[in-house]
């Protein structure tokens, strides 16, 4: 297989089917943390794509050997108007935020945060873990549904078997299998799905979802583009069928989709609002709330939007200055 540079290319689909293109959003390489940071690979949001469906943020990592990087060690911090999906491939992560829940992640079960209307929380990986591999993804909430009450969900979905792969779904609904996650935004899917050696599978999908390929463990071939390791490869609405296709030592990918959101967003550090006035807001609060800065006086009698959090933890994050320009609103 060659590798392409990145852009459209041609698809190509079984004869009866939709011919779309296939983009590739190569990832960016963004330390996560202090000196010794862990590297992550970012390929949402991009210079090119903000979206898919609702889809908004990717950061791929490992395997990272914690010896060497120290492992993720990412403080309080907040968010509004998203929710978080971690899925591991290996190590395990605690997880704990100012809702009260407290969780251990780990490989093959899902947990998703939904911040709602504003939520802290922080992930350390456990003493134990000597290596740490997985995904970390957000999507946008809806306007309908992204001031509701926060929530916290565990899933850990069974594997289903096809001709050439095992697939986990751990939102939305794939090869008959049916996540029960309530999202609270129509219309997504996220599974995980390890694909044999030499396999060329052939998935159907829904034709008005937007879909993206994340090739996680080495290349893949997506509707007969090749997709280097921790590329994206983006598939645009209309087409019936995903074709994957891998080599002699198999892969494993992630594949992402949805309905496109249709809605502009202004996403900033950890916000996602839809102004930047409403995103400064959200930055002063979570400063004046957590002591970074001044409290105003008419935010007395507010009920605080990112929670208390139990006593002893790392001290939090806090935000970073806002850029001297207004934020641009992402479609």
């Amino acid at each position: 297989m060659t590798n392409p540079e990145p852009g459209p290319h041609l698809a190509v689909l079984e004869p009866g089917q939709s011919c779309v293109g296939v983009e590739l959003l190569p990832p960016r390489e963004v330390p996560l943390g202090g000196p010794r940071a862990m590297t992550v690979y970012r390929t949402l949001p991009s210079k090119a794509r903000s979206f898919v469906g609702a889809w908004c943020f990717l950061d791929h990592y490992g395997p990272d050997d914690i010896a060497r990087s120290g492992g993720m060690a990412v403080p309080r911090h907040p968010h509004t108007g998203l929710a978080t999906v971690s899925w591991l491939f290996q190590g395990a992560i605690d997880h704990l935020d100012s809702d009260g829940h407290a969780a251990q992640v780990a490989p093959g079960e899902l947990n998703l945060m939904i911040a709602g209307r504003g939520i802290t929380h922080s992930e350390i990986s456990t003493a134990h873990t000597s290596t740490l591999h997985g995904v970390q993804l957000w999507y946008a909430m809806p306007a309908s549904t992204r001031f509701t009450g926060n929530d916290f969900v565990h899933y850990a979905p069974e594997p289903v078997r096809a001709p050439g792969l095992t697939a986990r779904v751990f939102i939305g609904e794939l090869l008959g299998s049916h996540s029960p996650v309530d999202t609270r935004t129509p219309d997504l899917l996220g599974a995980e799905l390890l694909l044999q050696p030499d396999a060329t599978v052939t998935l159907t999908v829904r034709r008005d979802f937007e879909h993206a390929v994340l090739a996680e463990t080495g290349e893949v071939e997506v509707n007969g583009t090749a997709v280097p390791e921790r590329t994206l490869a983006y598939i645009p609405t209309g087409a019936d069928t995903l074709r994957l296709t891998v080599g002699p030592d198999g892969a494993r990918v992630i594949l992402l989709g949805g309905v496109p959101l249709g809605e502009s967003i202004v996403m900033w550090w950890n916000f996602i609002g839809r102004s930047h006035d409403e995103v400064v807001e959200f930055r002063r609060r979570y400063q004046a709330e957590l002591g970074f800065e001044p409290a105003d006086p008419d935010d007395a009698g507010k009920p605080r939007l990112f929670g208390d959090f139990p006593a002893g933890q790392r001290p939090p994050l806090p935000a970073p200055p806002l850029p001297n320009v207004r934020l641009r609103p992402r479609t």
